[in-house]
């Protein structure tokens, strides 16, 4: 605001709180000492999880003792300049003497106090220099401060330990004396990778390395102690720390405590400058910020530049690449999945039938890392040109003496075979026997493929030529990646180890997992090969398990390797499907690259399982007071509806739709591969065929007992005769009434009674009611949470874990109307693969890969994001608006409404 030089002015009372929030000041104890303490705030009744720190000091004779040694030194900056630099200052100082003189102040004083909040506003003037213990100190200069006024994220409250606490540092914004006398500086901090969400897992970090931040506040002069040199230097990947100049301090990136960002900094060459706005207005939080791209700067889809590669790690069926490659080529970015790992047989032949052009690899991840290491070292030594090479003869020859062992080397014997060409390659140990190491698959002359084996390369020692014209033509093919050749990686370690369904969770020892150290192995991966983005996907559990040890690992290996990194929870159904999963995702970025944001909802969803309140900050949602244009949250029946009726018992494959769809969401996920993905071959006047709508068969007495639940919403087992539920909730058998199956089985099951204890309910977190398990039906009206009863048509699915398929024995999985579970197909459009998209495997291997996999709508909104990121067309905004009608339009469908939108 301006101040009319006639001295009115409308007052603005919402700028003047926020002012007086944000400028903190120091604050003393009634003995005139200053006290370490750490203060909740709130902000508008919210839980803003920041901390104020105030101010530290020791006795008050050592006080005036500093106070006596520190002082100003030259003239007053002239008053207009110093109003022109720090306008707000003055401005504030105006806007409270006015109140004062109203009689308005009292009120907003008491509000301040509440908050811990105190503003140095009476300024008298400005000066450009002081001394300190005989060191002269200017503006723009670094220093090691002590004692801090003003407040930190509360990731730092474990560091400061009264007088004993580690020095801070800040960088010198002001020097100002008020009409008290006092002297005083602002400072602007930087931040430790130990105040940071990383905590103690940044303890391999440079100790020399900080984090700019735009937390600024005000602090008497003698908290100042020494000057310090901190230096900004180019971040850049593989940078090691001893080839940064010996200075006391650097930094290369900026961190904010929301959603856990660590961003990049353009080097500015006047950071010494003294230039920098220091106002409270510099400080916005950047929750509430999102960037509209939709319309400003993505006005069509066409694709520009390059393809980019990808590599999906831990890829299921792939669900997490299918949906980054059609949401980035949304964006106008052609993303191709070109190599895919996974150690399910299954799940890798679910991606290569879905995606003939990926090379995908059926093996663990720490196998893969090694093989992509060796073939580094391989594709360097046979790719020079001068190689000997020379004619097929007995040195291209593997002797196998099988029935002659005592055969002449001088010419070949029955026992020998021929190796006519190497097919593959792996490390490890393919044929179950010997030690690990690196192999290659031999097809031998005058043999079928089905008799292919697996050789390590010692064995292959005088088959240099067939090495040889292997490396190269895969180097040709890139059937594998090298450093370098990979653009995105992607994936989601596998999170039984930390997944709050595992009851066998190691809680001392959580990286001791072999299931949870993959997080260790993906990022190993990410730092061998170097990709310009990164995506970690994982359960809601890595920021609960272990004080979210594993979830701040994560972070701390991409910011160690100098990536950028942001780390968010999104509900799956925020984004059109009827499902509250939620799960975490992690952003990387190579420094030289936009740091990708996170799509705000598009739906409106019921989210059930809230991450930890420390993490309240990470969850990608429109801020309360931010106005809501979000479509109605999805239901079962909007999911399903269409679907011909099947039994229980049902074995085809394939099958007729047989109706129209009847919903927006139902016309989406119809869509063909052509105008799903916008490719080439348009395969719209086929006729489309409905797959995998099957499921899984119940056995002769679950049936007969899935017939008589009643076909409404939370009907169960205790729906059932022979059931009487006590005042307790406990079932037991009803001693009167114990009908029997034909088999001679009980209609009820033994574990229906001891199944939890006999309640056989869980506490829905999000409502407090209890909801039944066991043999348990959704309602057409439910938003599920994909655990893989009835369900009602109108609800939602509740969460499918690892390792899970669905059953009636001990989850809700049944059909609203039909008596049998939810089909294979039913299941994935909970997920959001569309219909195309097909299934391998076993009827339980399908639902498990479903079930694991990651919703394709959440990773099409990311696609979207990480496309316009690499792209360049995006804020530094942690959030961005989707286009209209993103979630449930295909890409000629948002390409045309884009293009309409555009004119």
């Amino acid at each position: 605001m301006s101040i009319p030089s006639s001295g009115k002015f409308n007052l603005d009372e919402n700028y003047l709180k926020q002012s007086l929030r944000e400028a903190t000041s120091l604050s003393e104890d009634e003995n005139g000492k200053n006290e370490c303490s750490f203060v909740d705030s709130t902000e508008s009744g919210e839980n803003r999880c920041s901390k104020r720190f105030k101010a530290t000091a020791s006795l008050e004779e050592k006080r005036k003792k500093a106070k006596n040694m520190s002082s100003f030194i030259g003239d007053p900056i002239p008053d207009d300049e110093a109003q022109e630099r720090w306008r707000w200052r003055y401005e504030m100082k105006v806007i409270i003497e006015f109140l004062f003189a109203m009689i308005l102040l009292d009120q907003l004083a008491l509000n301040f106090e509440e908050e811990e909040d105190k503003i140095i506003w009476n300024v008298q003037c400005h000066y450009a220099h002081a001394k300190i213990d005989n060191c002269i100190f200017s503006l723009g200069d670094c220093a090691y401060i002590m004692f801090t006024s003003g407040y930190f994220d509360l990731y730092a409250k474990h560091l400061l330990q009264g007088d004993g606490g580690q020095k801070h540092v800040g960088r010198i914004l002001e020097f100002f004396k008020t009409t008290d006398g006092e002297h005083y500086f602002r400072v602007q901090w930087f931040y430790r990778v130990e105040d940071t969400v990383i905590q103690d897992e940044g303890g391999f970090h440079d100790k020399r390395r900080l984090f700019y931040s735009t937390i600024m506040n005000d602090n008497l002069l003698d908290c100042i102690i020494s000057k310090v040199t901190v230096k900004q230097i180019t971040p850049k990947v593989g940078l090691r720390s001893n080839s940064i100049p010996r200075i006391d301090f650097y930094y290369d990136m900026e961190y904010c405590v929301d959603y856990s960002t660590f961003r990049s900094l353009v080097i500015d060459n006047s950071v010494k400058s003294h230039n920098v706005s220091s106002s409270p207005d510099g400080i916005k939080s950047v929750h509430t910020m999102a960037t509209r791209t939709f319309l400003e700067n993505v006005p069509n889809c066409e694709t520009h530049g390059a393809d980019l590669a990808l590599l999906d790690l831990f890829s299921g069926c792939g669900g997490m690449s299918t949906g980054l490659c059609l949401g980035a080529k949304l964006s106008g970015v052609n993303l191709a999945a070109r190599w895919a790992l996974d150690c399910d047989k299954s799940a890798c032949k679910s991606l290569k039938l879905n995606h003939p052009d990926t090379h995908v690899r059926n093996e663990t991840a720490e196998d893969f890392l090694e093989l992509l290491k060796e073939w580094e070292k391989l594709c360097r030594r046979y790719k020079v040109s001068d190689v000997g090479r020379t004619r097929q003869s007995r040195a291209e020859t593997l002797r196998s003496h099988k029935s002659d062992e005592n055969s002449s080397d001088d010419e070949f014997s029955p026992g020998e075979y021929e190796v006519s060409r190497l097919v593959d390659i792996c490390y490890g140990k393919p044929n179950r026997k010997g030690k690990r190491g690196l192999h290659f698959k031999v097809h031998w002359k005058g043999y079928s493929a089905s008799e292919d084996t697996w050789e390590p390369i010692e064995a292959l020692s005088n088959c240099q030529e067939r090495i040889q014209d292997f490396i190269q033509n895969g180097l040709k093919l890139k059937i594998l990646p090298l450093p370098g050749d990979v653009d995105v990686i992607c994936g989601g370690p596998p999170c039984q180890g930390i997944s709050g369904y595992n009851r066998f969770r190691n809680i001392d020892s959580p990286l001791a997992d072999d299931r949870n150290r993959q997080i260790v192995v993906f990022m190993d991966i990410v730092e061998f090969l170097k990709p310009k983005f990164v995506l970690m996907e994982n359960v809601i559990d890595i920021l609960r398990f272990d004080k979210a040890s594993l979830g701040r690992y994560a972070l701390s290996r991409l910011v160690r390797m100098n990536y950028q990194a942001r780390l968010g929870t999104i509900a799956a159904g925020c984004f059109g499907l009827p499902q509250f999963r939620l799960r975490v995702f992690l952003w990387g970025a190579h420094p030289s690259e936009k740091l990708p944001q996170f799509p705000l909802p598009t739906h409106d969803v019921i989210v059930r399982y809230w991450p930890p309140p420390e993490f309240e900050r990470n969850t990608v949602a429109l801020d309360e007071d931010q106005p809501r244009v979000l479509e109605k949250a999805l239901v079962l029946q909007d999911a399903i509806s269409d679907l011909p009726q099947v039994t229980s018992f049902e074995t085809r494959e394939e099958m007729s739709y047989q109706k129209p769809p009847e919903t927006d969401f139902q016309r989406y996920i119809r869509s063909t591969r052509y105008e799903m993905t916008g490719s080439t071959l348009d395969d719209s006047k086929i006729k489309q065929l409905l797959y995998d709508h099957r499921s899984y068969p119940l056995g002769e007495d679950d049936y007969l007992r899935v017939c008589q639940i009643p076909k409404r919403k939370g009907a169960n087992f205790r729906d059932l005769p022979g059931v009487v539920v006590g005042t307790d909730n406990v079932v037991r058998r009803d001693a009167t009434e114990q009908p029997l199956l034909p088999s001679g089985k009980p209609l009820v099951p033994d574990y229906a009674f001891t199944f939890e204890q006999g309640r056989s309910k869980r506490l829905d977190a999000f409502s407090g009611s209890l909801y039944d398990i066991l043999y348990g039906n959704f309602c057409y009206f439910d938003i599920v949470g994909l655990h893989v009863g009835h369900l009602q048509g109108y609800g939602g699915m509740r969460q499918s874990h690892c390792n899970n398929f669905p059953s009636c024995h001990n989850q809700a999985a049944l059909h609203p109307e039909q008596d049998r579970i939810l089909t294979i197909r039913e299941y994935a459009r909970l997920q959001g693969f569309p219909d195309y998209y097909r299934f391998c495997g076993t009827i339980k291997e399908r639902y498990c890969q479903i079930g694991n996999a990651v919703a394709v709508p959440v990773a099409r909104a990311l696609g979207y994001a990480m496309g316009l990121a690499f792209r360049k067309l995006i804020g530094d905004e942690p959030l961005m608006t989707l286009p209209p009608n993103f979630s449930h339009s295909n890409y000629h469908q948002l390409v045309k409404s884009l293009s309409d939108e555009s004119l």
